[in-house]
């Protein structure tokens, strides 16, 4: 059976925030966006309405004048496999895995 395509993008956002209660405030806003792979850096798949929704949240929470944020586009989540080398640590891949409610 042929898979119909998610709509999704794989997205990397890293950010650098100057003010440490904003700094977690970020940090919970991107818990509901995607994966946390470090300190200030989260994997994501998205759709066009969620990145949307992602970048207005981060212009709410962060200071234009004090706070950076980088959003990098992968590209289209069924067509790419993100390839991580991770040094030290052990680092788990996400795996994308269906969640029954």
């Amino acid at each position: 059976m042929a898979r119909t395509p998610s709509h999704e993008r794989v997205y990397i956002v890293t950010y650098d925030i100057g003010d440490p209660k904003r700094w977690r405030r970020v940090f919970r806003a991107m818990n509901g966006y995607g994966r946390w792979l470090q300190l200030s850096v989260f994997q994501c798949r998205l759709t066009a309405r969620r990145r949307a929704d992602l970048g207005a949240a981060l212009e709410w929470l962060i200071k234009q004048e004090e706070d950076h944020v980088i959003i990098i586009d992968v590209g289209p989540a069924d067509n790419v496999e993100v390839a991580v080398e991770s040094l030290g640590r052990t680092f788990t891949p996400i795996v994308r895995e269906a969640i029954v409610i």
